[in-house]
């Protein structure tokens, strides 16, 4: 199985100027836990905006939701798989580098994001 067969194409962006206050209502409107960040150029790289960045930003290190923007607190560039990957590769990648979100790209535009989470669904549906 490839990434293309269990990637999400509806991905939720933000721009990068957008606060961390518009980030979460968008989080919470859109029911997800992260967001991608958009490119600015197309040399640009896109980043990811997730609920652990504004909990360490805004909770632990008491920064401001409404001063600080998205792109004080992204992570930029974010890792990313092309859409024609097997799963095993991905999965592993993840496991590597400790993370649960990868963008798909193909000719560096992106295809759609794939999560720990849509592997996994994928996963216990094979069981079932």
């Amino acid at each position: 199985m490839q990434v293309k067969d269990v990637m999400v194409t509806d991905v939720a962006t933000i721009s990068p100027f957008a606060t961390l206050r518009e980030a979460l209502s968008t989080m919470k409107s859109r029911k997800v836990k992260s967001l991608v960040v958009e490119k600015q150029s197309d040399h640009d790289a896109y980043g990811l905006i997730t609920y652990t960045n504004v909990l360490k930003t805004v909770i632990a290190e008491e920064g401001d939701i409404d001063l600080l923007n998205v792109y004080d607190v992204c992570a930029k560039p974010v890792i990313s798989v092309g859409e024609s990957l097997a799963l095993r590769h991905v999965a592993s990648l993840m496991v590597q580098l400790k993370v649960k979100r990868l963008l798909v790209m193909r000719d560096n535009e992106m295809q759609g994001f794939v999560s720990m989470d849509d592997i996994m669904e994928n996963l216990l549906k094979e069981i079932e």
